[in-house]
């Protein structure tokens, strides 16, 4: 008898359980969600890769690395380049986060 093989759902489920793999899990969401949002907003105003990072004086290679995920150096200036080369405004929150994380963050650093 063949074993039902988990949705990639559940699979990711259960793997969320595990405090190491949802610490990594979590950061290369937020790369990727970064690196997605810029990519999109690119392709809004119909730039290509090269064409935005003439806008913003840097190569095409550093915006298909920032669009990728891959590139977690990005800097709060280089958002600004891109929101200014496309008339946009760059908004940055801070939200809710899980219970875990916020413990967490509670025992690495005092407040007040």
């Amino acid at each position: 008898m063949h074993q039902k093989l988990p949705t990639f759902k559940e699979y990711i489920s259960e793997e969320l359980k595990d405090k190491e793999f949802r610490k990594f899990y979590e950061e290369e969401g937020r790369k990727l969600e970064i690196g997605y949002k810029i990519a999109r907003l690119r392709e809004k105003f119909g730039f290509t890769q090269k064409q935005l990072a003439e806008r913003i004086k840097t190569s095409q290679t550093v915006i298909s690395r920032l669009e990728s995920g891959d590139y977690w150096q990005c800097s709060l200036r280089t958002l600004e380049k891109i929101a200014l080369a496309t008339g946009t405004h760059l908004d940055i929150s801070f939200r809710s986060c899980t219970w875990q994380v916020k413990k967490n963050v509670r025992k690495h650093y005092k407040f007040g």
